[in-house]
């Protein structure tokens, strides 16, 4: 079976795989999925290697409360370590939130899966109940092509996404620490902070969106505004720089009488004549031409 092949079985696996476990909806609608077994809280440790980093604390407390009042529906997907050691595939975010409520023992679904698949379905769970923000899903989305050779279709495939969304995604890397951390911090949206990519100077234009509250399609409109502004100069330099009719002229003239390729640079104050040679023998032949004057 070629890797294309086994790449596009594997995302509609883990897919399936993932709608079982952890569904995102209201606690009073979802559906119970069995537990492998209750096991204590502190045998059962977070995934390193999980894209998600943020956990925003009023949302950790809120679904603490409800933990406590519903317990744990949906249990937390996890992978054996070694002897009554557990780390987490899916499900974090409960884990943390079970902590805060106290409880002793958590319901967990174990999975026997290497590092690569703990990693492809981390990505994928938290990608398809938008946990991650842009910055974080980008992150992951990197890891996996430079970990395990992924093209950006095989993700599209795997993830349920398409090429377009996966490279647009990958794009945000481009940009400069601080406004990484205002996209990661949620003050920048993904659609702000593409427009900033090919800008000359994306952390200024940040922090000017961030103040004024812009609007993607304003950011897009300053973005493009500041780019043409960048380019202007270089513009008019290049006209400046550009012969007139005259010195053109004069060129081909002395290019004709010498046989050579000769070049004016003319200035206000005066300027130079550059007469291009291939050999020894044009070279003697311009400086019988200059001495016979």
């Amino acid at each position: 079976m070629n890797d294309d092949v086994s790449k596009r079985r594997l995302g509609r696996g883990l897919a399936a795989l993932i709608g079982e476990m952890d569904q995102p909806v209201p606690v009073e609608a979802e559906r119970t999925v069995s537990a492998d077994r209750m096991i204590p809280i502190e045998f059962v440790s977070r995934n390193p290697r999980n894209p998600r980093r943020f956990f925003d604390d009023t949302e950790l407390h809120d679904l603490a409360s409800s933990i406590r009042q519903h317990g744990i529906v949906q249990p937390i997907v996890v992978r054996t370590m070694e002897r009554d050691r557990y780390e987490i595939i899916a499900g974090e975010r409960r884990w943390r939130a079970a902590q805060l409520a106290g409880l002793i023992e958590i319901p967990v679904i174990i999975r026997d899966v290497d590092d690569k698949t703990a990693l492809e379905i981390a990505i994928v769970e938290n990608v398809q109940r938008a946990d991650l923000n842009p910055l974080e899903e980008a992150l992951g989305y990197e890891q996996l092509i430079a970990e395990y050779g992924y093209t950006q279709n095989d993700l599209g495939e795997i993830i349920g996404k398409s090429r377009s969304h996966v490279a647009n995604s990958l794009r945000l890397l481009k940009l400069p620490d601080p406004v990484r951390d205002l996209l990661a911090a949620g003050s920048l949206s993904a659609g702000h902070a593409r427009a900033l990519v090919s800008t000359p100077d994306p952390a200024s234009l940040a922090r000017t969106i961030v103040a004024k509250g812009m609007s993607v399609r304003d950011a897009e409109k300053l973005a493009q505004n500041n780019i043409k502004a960048q380019s202007e100069p270089q513009q008019t330099a290049s006209r400046r720089d550009q012969k007139d009719s005259d010195t053109l002229a004069l060129e081909r003239t002395l290019s004709d009488a010498l046989g050579l390729e000769v070049s004016i640079n003319h200035k206000t104050s005066g300027g130079q004549i550059k007469i291009s040679y291939k050999s020894l023998e044009q070279l003697e032949e311009v400086c019988r031409l200059l001495e016979r004057r």
